[in-house]
């Protein structure tokens, strides 16, 4: 086992310990709220040729099968519930991802997990991309999600958002997902996780303020 990995294990034990109520009170909000099921899975590619089921709370109104494919842009904004919208705005929607980490099919930091038409449509892109296990938060998380939402807000059509998504956020998230494989290190992931609790909370220090700027530019 890789010290990546016994960290891994250990923080989301860490984390687990003292959260499962929480992820009990979120899943009995979510089950009251917006109905049932309050989990919501989907197929993602941990490699080339490696689906795994990741783990989230629903924050959407329940939709056809085609409906529920492809990337969320402004033409699925009508389906996100009022709780669904606070869970995503501080990420929470996003803690059942514990148990994919658990599991081994992601580790707490490394590029987003893909969709399987994304893996297939750029195979080079993302034969480069997932040499680093995916991740709940990295390099590309932080610095490009929010550009990304900004981008396909205004989106009014699924073929609208896969489109400015495949032109406009892969090739610059695979570019920073391929510049942290590169610059992978125990202390650099400390540090990225340093940076995403900052952006949720009020942490001190002069480089995640100018984080946040350069985020705001990007």
């Amino acid at each position: 086992m890789t010290a990546k990995r016994i960290f891994d294990v250990s923080f989301a034990l860490v984390l687990l310990l003292p959260g499962l109520p929480m992820l009990a009170v979120l899943w009995c909000a979510i089950a009251w709220k917006d109905g049932r099921p309050a989990l919501y899975t989907s197929e993602r590619m941990k490699a080339p040729g490696q689906p795994f089921r990741l783990y989230k709370f629903r924050t959407m109104r329940k939709g056809s099968k085609e409906a529920e494919s492809g990337v969320s842009g402004g033409d699925k904004a009508e389906r996100i519930t009022p709780l669904g919208r606070k869970l995503r705005r501080l990420r929470l929607d996003e803690l059942p991802q514990l148990f994919n980490v658990l599991k081994g099919d992601m580790s707490f930091v490394g590029p987003r997990p893909p969709m399987r038409e994304y893996v297939e449509m750029f195979p080079e892109i993302y034969g480069e991309v997932l040499k680093s296990k995916p991740g709940i938060t990295g390099l590309a998380t932080i610095i490009y999600h929010s550009h990304e939402e900004m981008l396909l807000r205004d989106t009014d059509s699924a073929e609208q958002t896969n489109a400015v998504y495949v032109a406009r956020c892969i090739p610059r998230k695979a570019e920073l997902d391929i510049l942290y494989n590169a610059r992978q290190s125990f202390c650099f992931d400390l540090y990225l996780i340093y940076l995403t609790a900052a952006k949720l909370m009020p942490l001190p220090g002069a480089r995640v303020a100018r984080l946040r700027a350069k985020a705001e530019r990007v």
